[in-house]
């Protein structure tokens, strides 16, 4: 049986060095090993000469040796791997985290050479990523007792989004806030679009009663995980924003549905991976 590894993709940004120190207390939650991996189309062992002017494979060796270095010393029990891979950095990520248990980046994106937007490489895989990603900025701390926020559709929640949600508030032993942003619908009328005719506070009590209903088989399975029900009327990406103050990790899914340019993040993804100060976890679902 293949070991499942949490896995970190390094670049030697203190994004990325932040991602790898929240992974090891992932790591260490799961007792799974940690593997740090750094990608790079030019990258090889293959004959490297640590004398020759301009060569990025020693530094990056090192960047990687020194991070396993701290973080054995932090956590003298967890299982440290170091691999290199000379592949493009987002190919090179997807491909290696197939059959892992979580992929961990910093939000600056690898690579990082000029002209390249900050964060671009992190949102490709996360768009791409067979398994679920986390997105860690710079600054956030390696442990912390911020409860999980999780950002479902009431009507259509996905049992990998919430499975995966219910199983890092355990780890954590924090609580399980559960966000819904539902807006009441308009109607046409002839002088054009109209406010919705519904009571709001009936609506209101609906959209709770449906997001408790389908959260409760997890209560179930979880009864150790308190779990706060939370509609909110408004967007869906302004709740969860809104929720995630205080917060240690945000849940997210991402539908594996092909778009004509590839893999896509929604909307709510975006608008949250780009704003949210905590780290967010995209996980994919059919």
């Amino acid at each position: 049986m293949t070991t499942r590894h949490v896995l970190v993709g390094l670049d030697g940004s203190p994004q990325s060095e932040a991602a790898a120190l929240w992974a090891a207390d992932w790591a260490h939650r799961l007792a799974a090993p940690l593997r740090l991996l750094h990608v790079w189309p030019w990258l090889s062992t293959d004959n490297m000469d640590r004398s020759r002017p301009g060569d990025p494979r020693p530094s990056a060796l090192d960047a990687l040796t020194g991070v396993a270095e701290r973080i054995r010393r932090a956590r003298p029990g967890l299982v440290v791997k170091t691999a290199v891979r000379a592949d493009d950095p987002v190919d090179g990520l997807v491909a290696e985290a197939r059959g892992q248990e979580i992929l961990v980046l910093g939000t600056r994106g690898l690579g990082g050479f000029a002209g390249l937007l900050v964060g671009s490489v992190s949102l490709a895989v996360a768009a791409r990523a067979p398994i679920p990603t986390v997105l860690v900025r710079e600054g956030t701390p390696a442990s912390g007792t911020g409860e999980v926020v999780v950002g479902l559709d009431a009507r259509e929640p996905a049992d990998a989004v919430l499975e995966f949600a219910f199983t890092a508030a355990g780890l954590r032993g924090t609580a399980l806030h559960a966000v819904h942003g539902w807006d009441p619908s308009a109607a046409w009328a002839y002088g054009g679009l109209m406010p919705p005719l519904v009571d709001l506070p009936v609506q209101q009590d609906t959209e709770t009663a449906v997001l408790t209903q389908h959260l409760s088989a997890r209560r179930a399975k979880h009864p150790e995980v308190e779990v706060v029900v939370d509609a909110r009327l408004g967007g869906a990406a302004s709740a969860v924003l809104d929720a995630a103050a205080g917060a240690g990790l945000v849940v997210l899914g991402r539908r594996e549905q092909r778009h004509p340019l590839g893999l896509r993040l929604g909307p709510v993804a975006h608008a949250v991976l780009h704003h949210c100060p905590v780290p967010v976890a995209v996980v994919p679902h059919t």
